[in-house]
């Protein structure tokens, strides 16, 4: 049962931008790790990017590094991930997710967060 709700997807040409949001006000466990999964038709889920809660400190596939920025609003109620310069390989639905953790550990394994959003479809074309 989705907990988490996305919003921002959309069809987009390559080149574009486009920002997703995730309301994570549902979140409010300060020690959370919060992140964006993509999932393209045919292939498994894939990180994305992620954020902790309490320290704001991010990490991202080396895939999209330098392209996207995952971050939170000042209430960290609602999560983002900006997209530029999208390219037709980014084309997914993509899903926000959120897991309590006190280990600081990177989170990059789907099966690693237990809560979930219904995702959003992006679609960029060439």
């Amino acid at each position: 049962q989705a907990q988490l709700v996305e919003s921002g997807g959309g069809l987009v040409q390559a080149g574009d931008s486009l920002r997703l949001s995730c309301d994570v006000s549902f979140v409010t466990f300060s020690n959370a790790v919060m992140g964006w999964f993509r999932q393209a038709p045919g292939k498994e889920r894939e990180y994305v990017a992620s954020i902790r809660r309490r320290t704001l400190t991010t990490n991202y596939a080396a895939s999209v590094k330098g392209r996207f920025t995952i971050s939170t609003d000042n209430a960290k109620t609602l999560m983002y991930l900006q997209m530029n310069s999208l390219k037709p390989e980014d084309t997914a639905v993509y899903y926000c997710a959120a897991k309590w953790d006190l280990t600081g550990r990177q989170l990059l394994r789907p099966e690693e967060y237990d809560i979930w959003g219904q995702g959003t479809q992006v679609t960029v074309s060439s």
